[in-house]
């Protein structure tokens, strides 16, 4: 869920708050903040969101229900209104949208549990030489010319709260391939509300730059940081936003 501002329900006389709920919910939908098939996080997390008890979200979940703009099955709610389908990512692949650029590029991507790169661990709030979960990507041209190298380190915030990532633990080696191409999408279905800073710097005497992207969520609790170099002259680094609802 992606609104980053508070929510007020100024009523109309008579009017229940769950049917505002359900109004102001059908407005993320239609917006796109929640994507058509996606399942919606929990009712808990429904009433932080929307800063109302968990009754009130139950009842305006039955509102979009009846109406036919949710379904629920044995996974839980889902929006129902027509558009692009949920595979297509709602945020730029991880990490920072990489991509294999041009006909014959190759990439690898691998995870380990290990102590991450110095200056990770006090982004992330993690203790120094303690272990989490680092991912490290590279890619390069069909020539050879290495075109991009990330690593990426998470917080045990993210490890604990996004079951997807919390999976890799048992087997991250650093020798097997790992695909982590959804890893913004499994943050948003855990109910986590992302915000990202970019930082963009040259590259003394090399024709690259690095990117640092420092990620937290609505609670501004660090969940991952990634730092990317690329080579400026031969890559394209593409950004994508997704816009809030308005409130």
């Amino acid at each position: 869920m992606a609104r980053t501002t508070p929510h007020h329900h100024p009523l109309t006389e008579g009017e229940p708050l769950y049917r505002r709920i359900a109004t102001e919910l059908l407005g993320e939908l239609r917006d796109g903040v929640i994507p058509p098939g996606e399942r919606l996080p929990g009712e808990r997390r429904l009433a932080e969101h929307f800063e109302v008890s968990r009754e009130t979200v139950r009842q305006a979940l039955q509102v979009l229900r009846r109406d036919g703009l949710l379904a629920t099955d044995r996974r839980g709610s889902h929006a129902t209104l027509p558009g692009r389908p949920v595979e297509a990512p709602a945020w730029s692949g991880f990490p920072l949208g990489a991509r294999c650029a041009g006909r014959g590029a190759v990439a690898r991507a691998t995870v380990a549990w290990e102590a991450p790169p110095s200056g990770h661990a006090e982004a992330l709030g993690v203790a120094p030489a303690r272990p989490t979960l680092v991912h490290r990507y590279w890619s390069a041209s069909a020539d050879g010319r290495e075109l991009r190298a990330a690593v990426t380190s998470f917080s045990a915030v993210a490890l604990a709260e996004v079951e997807e990532l919390g999976r890799y633990r048992d087997r991250a080696d650093g020798t097997g391939a790992a695909e982590l191409r959804r890893a913004y999408d499994w943050m948003r279905r855990a109910g986590l509300t992302l915000h990202h800073r970019d930082t963009i710097t040259r590259i003394a005497g090399a024709p690259s730059v690095r990117v640092i992207r420092r990620v937290h969520d609505q609670h501004a609790r660090p969940l991952e940081i990634t730092e990317l170099v690329m080579d400026a002259q031969e890559d394209v680094l593409v950004y994508e936003f997704t816009v809030p609802a308005a409130v």
